[in-house]
């Protein structure tokens, strides 16, 4: 049995989140299916109540999907209420190439893709450099308060 795996976060700013996340991960908006202008047309040709959908939502992509296919894919649910704790998952975003790539190269790559997210909307809450350990990464936050790292 063929299994695939969607990743769904809920947020109250969907397109935001799609337009920061698509650029963290590289990933791009997910267009609606054939033969749909929107992804709300394609639920209200399934038969979604118009009830079951929050204003907007379907009218703007709400969903990225890897273009190489690799990845899953991720939805962002938007929901009413806001983050009110510390998530219990994050992204690890591995850009450094690991412990046999020189520590001052993962560090540049590392600070690289930091400041590239910070530009998107990203806010930095640490940088891990303890001397000694061989780790250099950096702690974030999306646009919404959702933790991730740079490693």
């Amino acid at each position: 049995m063929e299994m695939t795996v969607q990743l769904t976060i809920d947020c109250s700013d969907p397109q935001r989140m799609v337009t920061f996340w698509a650029e963290a991960l590289g990933y791009v908006p997910e267009p609606p299916p054939a033969g749909h202008t929107t992804w709300r047309a394609y639920w209200a040709a399934m038969g979604v109540p118009e009830a079951e959908l929050p204003a907007g939502a379907g009218d703007i992509p709400e969903s990225i999907i890897d273009p190489e296919g690799r990845g899953p894919r991720v939805w962002f649910q938007q929901v009413a209420e806001a983050k009110s704790a510390k998530n219990r998952w994050h992204f690890d975003l591995k850009v450094g190439g690991g412990r046999d790539v020189p520590l001052d190269v993962r560090a540049q790559r590392v600070d690289a893709t930091v400041e590239r997210l910070v530009t998107a909307g990203a806010t930095v809450l640490r940088i891990s450099n303890e001397p000694g350990t061989g780790l250099y990464a950096a702690a974030l936050q999306d646009p919404e308060g959702n933790e991730f790292d740079v490693v």
